[in-house]
């Protein structure tokens, strides 16, 4: 029977102090002064000296380039900029309203109400029409339908494409937010 290993998460392809193996090496301070290039042991006992690690900056240069740095406080400054970056990125949530082809006015404007505030608030929405039974004969009911949505959220959305798609049963159109203005 053949057994597979689970395989590691990607380990970071840093090499530090003992994973050194190339002498010599360009070494870099913990002030980010350039010292030369000296043996791999020497560089790793500076490096001891100060309480520091040596960690490889440039593994495809030659001489290698080290540098003296808190190898644990850079990682954690890494993460920290990573969780930062993460937060900054805006994703675009897909919001969908359905409809019928024999809708209320009532119904249409709370329905359209809603739309009309997803766009406000920067997402795009899937406007769907659904036929079900009868409603199929006259599918222009639903054209209408749908062109008084577009017609009626014009001022802060518009459809991203001006497909429709028929699904089976429905009938929908995505609409994205309009893009705000500098004077705005």
């Amino acid at each position: 029977m053949k057994r597979f290993r689970m395989e590691r998460p990607e380990q970071p392809s840093v090499r530090i102090n003992e994973r050194i193996r190339i002498s010599p090496v360009r070494l870099i301070d913990a002030e980010g002064n350039q010292v030369g290039i000296v043996p791999v042991e020497e560089a790793r006992t500076m490096a001891q000296n100060q309480g520091l690690d040596l960690v490889e900056v440039s593994a495809d240069t030659r001489p290698v380039v080290c540098r003296i740095m808190d190898y644990g406080r850079y990682r954690y400054e890494q993460q920290k900029k990573a969780q930062a970056a993460k937060k900054k990125l805006h994703q675009t949530e897909i919001k969908q309203i359905k409809y019928r082809p024999a809708i209320d006015d009532h119904d249409f404007e709370t329905k359209t109400s809603k739309v009309r505030r997803f766009l406000g608030e920067g997402h795009k929405v899937r406007v769907t029409i659904m036929f079900r039974r009868r409603d199929m004969r006259r599918p222009e009911n639903g054209e209408r339908v749908l062109e008084k949505v577009v017609a009626t959220v014009a001022d802060v959305g518009q459809p991203e494409d001006r497909s429709r798609q028929q699904m089976g049963r429905d009938l929908s159109i995505t609409l994205a937010p309009l893009k705000k203005t500098a004077s705005a």
